[in-house]
């Protein structure tokens, strides 16, 4: 007779001793006391086989659950909008988690130069968290829609980002350089007009994007900084050294000569963002040219944000040593532009601008450039903009360029 077949018969003996009262008559026979053992012990099988039945479904469950948050069919994504709130997601892989993200815009230009509808951009954004201190960012871009006619498929950024300590990180890879307004925020969302502001496409010049590294932190409250050591530019003479067209954009990029980058910024109070940033390096055109020699930029800027009130300005301007920049009035290259701004609904906003840039501003022929804007800009959901502005020219030595703009934008 088993534990339990014991267990039971000692508990019916005790309460039938116990009972005291209950005449020899009254008892159970032998062969009843039998089969009311035997009845327990079916039910105490029983219930050990329902047991054992919940503990598989609830492993069953877990491995259910295991499997889908592994599977890379099954990722989702978790990112912040431009509220910043932050939307749940499944977890991709045993550990970290993968975000999904993008950008972008068409744009309708009427000018004198041009009367045309183009898909100017279209932004894949991917990261992935691999512990709570080593992350990885990358954008990639595709331009004008078609790669087969005039559009390009490039990588804007793709870099692994350290933690080192609380208030300091690392970065190593393809990253923007951390300079101007635009050049690291440049969703279509977040800045007014169609078209991206021409001092700093022409000046600094957004948008770009270099491979390098690089050290970011908070040295104080309101207070960080930026340090990259990266690929320079690589200009000629045949370019007439204009620092747009010397982006490598880390293309078999030659690095001869290596550029390194640095910047204060301001954000004590909300709303308000002061910085500026020097960049050298020591030949703008890789060692292939003797004419040309060291070559500086300055940045400063202002962006703030007070209610329903906003204005940027910002102020660049290169410096390249040597003659040969010197022979084509390259070797100062500046503009600034100011920008006031005004939501006079949540949804709608108004903004004027004031643009003026020279590429050879070191020489004495006329070549300034200068162009105003004014717009308005409409957000029926806070990611999604629609956009229209007026532009006009007053440019020395060169013709100008009237017309207007119509743009759609969104990110995610």
């Amino acid at each position: 007779m088993n534990y339990a077949r014991r267990a039971s018969l000692g508990l019916a003996t005790a309460l039938l001793t116990a009972s005291g009262v209950a005449g020899a008559a009254d008892m159970p026979s032998s062969e009843e006391m039998w089969n009311i053992i035997r009845q327990q012990q079916r039910e105490i099988e029983a219930l050990k086989h329902q047991q054992q039945v919940t503990d598989e479904k609830v492993e069953a469950t877990g491995q259910a659950l295991d499997s889908v948050s592994t599977s890379p069919s099954m990722a989702g994504t978790h990112q912040t909008d431009a509220l910043g709130d932050k939307h749940d997601a499944f977890a991709h892989g045993k550990f970290g988690r993968t975000v999904v993200g993008g950008y972008g815009e068409m744009h309708y230009n009427n000018l004198d130069s041009k009367k045309e509808i183009d898909f100017h951009r279209a932004i894949l954004f991917l990261g992935h968290e691999f512990t709570d201190s080593i992350r990885f960012f990358s954008e990639i871009e595709y331009e004008h829609a078609n790669t087969e006619a005039n559009g390009v498929v490039e990588l804007e950024q793709a870099y692994v980002e350290f933690d080192l300590g609380q208030n300091h990180s690392a970065r190593a890879g393809l990253f923007l350089v951390p300079t101007g307004i635009l050049n690291e925020t440049h969703e279509p969302a977040t800045f007014y007009g169609v078209e991206r502001n021409p001092v700093e496409n022409n000046i600094i010049p957004t948008t770009w994007w270099v491979g390098g590294a690089s050290l970011r932190g908070e040295i104080a409250p309101g207070w960080s900084y930026d340090f990259a050591v990266h690929e320079g530019l690589n200009t000629s003479l045949s370019d007439n050294y204009a620092v747009r067209r010397g982006r490598q954009s880390t293309s078999e990029a030659d690095a001869n000569d290596l550029a390194s980058t640095a910047r204060i910024k301001w954000t004590g109070i909300p709303g308000v963002e002061l910085a500026t940033s020097v960049q050298y390096q020591q030949d703008i055109t890789q060692s292939t040219d003797p004419s040309a020699g060291d070559a500086w930029l300055f940045e400063a800027h202002a962006d703030i944000r007070r209610g329903p009130f906003g204005l940027r300005a910002l102020y660049a301007t290169w410096n390249l040593e040597g003659n040969g920049p010197a022979s084509v009035g390259a070797d100062e290259q500046t503009g600034f532009y100011i920008e006031p701004s005004f939501k006079v609904t949540r949804q709608w906003g108004v903004f004027a601008r004031y643009n003026q840039w020279d590429n050879q501003a070191g020489d004495s022929l006329d070549s300034e450039k200068v162009q105003y804007n004014a717009g308005v800009n409409y957000w029926p959901h806070p990611d999604v903009v629609l956009k229209a502005d007026l532009r006009r020219q007053d440019n020395q030595g060169a013709s100008n360029d009237n017309g207007f703009n119509l743009g759609v934008g969104y990110q995610f």
